[in-house]
């Protein structure tokens, strides 16, 4: 029985490894894996050449290691609160539920069921970084700009913002679990506004997490946008207009 399907069926903690997974055996050395953040696995014989995080046309890389697994399983649950509200469609949810089954029968094997147990149980995903490929230096080569990038598809906005490719693999990764706390396609997506950016609220979240930016915590309310300015670490909040805020209070005439 698979992790996610256990997972799809257990009431109880959400940090236990189903018991009907059978205790792996010794296998001779296998390849080194490295796993996207949608799920696409890949292995590598000489993986020591390459660093933790790897670009490959586009897609992000992550080696496979006991705290990454424990961050994709936390996807999955998000992708399933998803799927189950309507906001990813069952053919999504069933490419990455069999994704997902197939790269636990190799975590399995790699780590073994104890040591994932471990790890899901003490994870902690607010103090973990998701994949992001590396930073190229500015005066070597520019990030990529996604020419095709437009959203929403097929309309024509009096400005647009260029979005770069990191910055899609960026709000990619997070997609899932945005969505699953309510916020919109639109909000992580457009590049359209009224107004030229960053003006007024029309631009999403893909266009302010271009360069060394990353994503920090998600809520309902506000993305965190994590950039380091003279060796220091600052933390800016995205906030979502389509829910309350602290600040808006509503005003009513006394008659």
């Amino acid at each position: 029985m698979s992790l996610l399907k256990t997972m799809m069926k257990y009431t109880g903690s959400e940090q236990e490894i189903s018991a009907e997974v059978d205790e792996f055996t010794s296998l001779p050395p296998q390849p080194v894996i490295y796993v996207s953040t949608d799920l696409m696995i890949r292995q590598f014989k000489d993986a020591h050449r390459y660093p933790r995080d790897i670009d490959m046309e586009g897609v992000n890389l992550r080696r496979l290691d006991r705290d990454y697994f424990a961050w994709l399983r936390s996807r999955m649950i998000s992708a399933q609160a998803a799927h189950q509200s309507g906001k990813l469609s069952d053919t999504a949810w069933e490419t990455l539920r069999e994704r997902f089954n197939s790269l636990q029968e190799i975590a399995i094997e790699i780590f073994g069921k104890q040591t994932l147990q471990q790890a899901l149980r003490e994870f902690n995903p607010k103090s973990y970084t998701p994949p992001m490929a590396p930073i190229a230096d500015p005066a070597i080569s520019a990030e990529p700009v996604r020419k095709d990038w437009l959203f929403p598809a097929g309309q024509a906005w009096k400005c647009r913002q260029r979005v770069t490719s990191q910055a899609v693999a960026k709000v990619d990764a997070i997609r899932d679990e945005a969505m699953a706390k309510g916020w919109s396609e639109a909000r992580l997506y457009q590049n359209q506004g009224r107004f030229r950016f960053p003006c007024g609220e029309d631009y999403g979240l893909v266009c302010f997490v271009d360069g060394s930016r990353r994503i920090g915590e998600i809520t309902p309310r506000y993305i965190e946008i994590i950039h380091e300015s003279a060796g220091r670490e600052n933390r800016l909040r995205f906030f979502n207009p389509d829910v309350d805020q602290p600040w808006l209070k509503r005003t009513e005439k006394n008659t």
